[in-house]
């Protein structure tokens, strides 16, 4: 079986054109599909109204237990259901998951060392026969960025994170291609000019936009991420701008491919 991991970011979401627009082609994007959503731009929105600050540490939430209840409220309930129902109105059949429902992803709470991160999840089991049980019939699971521990613990955990663990359990056994949308028309020499896309990124790249500080914050999850996925045999890394995504399911170069030196282009 062939499988496509889609991951969404907050920024698209926030919008409600873009989201539709997004979800039309999440729609008519070809075979077995699984999405991941974000959604840390409007849980900031509505934390502060609440009086609660976000917190972050090299592009990641600090989640104090009021901060978990925030995420869980807007994740998993808000953000995901208004998903699902609108992917029902395109006539894509879908379910809105959490990590905890059906023990489909479970984590353990990260542990303190420079930093403390608070509830925060480290990916350590991902139930394969759910998705593929669920994806057999042309059901599109939707996860939102909240998992377990299997005690009864929830933990908020990069959507990032998600999309690549669920990519690389499923790549055992399956071709798995892993797609992640967001604001920017790729990985960029300059984050205020779209011009600048960088269309090739192998370790060597990296580790260089790394040390120059081009790539910093939220970018370097992604990244990092993207290569963990290619070591574990996900066969297809790509970032771009989600309006690109089915020019990207094509091979079109409309984004920026991550690439293994291991295995050259794919």
């Amino acid at each position: 079986m062939e499988i496509s991991v889609i991951k969404i970011g907050g920024n698209v979401i926030d919008h409600p054109e873009n989201a539709s627009r997004f979800l039309q082609l999440f729609a008519k994007f070809p075979g077995k599909k699984i999405l991941v959503h974000g959604g840390g731009v409007l849980a900031s929105r509505i934390g502060k109204a609440m009086g609660i600050e976000p917190q972050m540490y090299r592009g990641r939430r600090i989640t104090d237990r009021e901060t978990l209840d925030l995420v869980t409220m807007v994740y998993a309930g808000l953000i995901n259901k208004n998903l699902i129902a609108e992917l029902h109105t395109y006539g894509q059949q879908a379910i809105g998951l959490t990590g905890a429902d059906g023990n489909a992803i479970q984590s353990v709470k990260r542990p303190v060392t420079d930093v403390d991160y608070g509830y925060v999840g480290d990916v350590v089991q991902v139930n394969t026969q759910l998705l593929e049980s669920l994806l057999q019939p042309s059901i599109a699971p939707v996860f939102s960025a909240i998992t377990h521990d299997g005690k009864g613990q929830l933990l908020n955990t990069n959507a990032d994170t998600i999309a690549s663990e669920i990519a690389t359990a499923l790549a055992r056994k399956h071709k798995v291609n892993l797609y992640y949308c967001f604001d920017k028309t790729g990985v960029l020499m300059d984050a205020n000019n779209d011009a600048s896309l960088i269309p090739l990124i192998n370790e060597d790249i990296y580790k260089e936009l790394l040390r120059d500080q081009i790539i910093h914050s939220g970018m370097i999850p992604k990244l990092e991420n993207a290569f963990n996925a290619l070591a574990k045999g996900v066969v297809h890394v790509w970032l771009g701008l989600p309006e690109n995504l089915l020019l990207a399911s094509k091979g079109k170069n409309a984004g920026t491919i991550i690439e293994s030196q291991k295995y050259g282009l794919y």
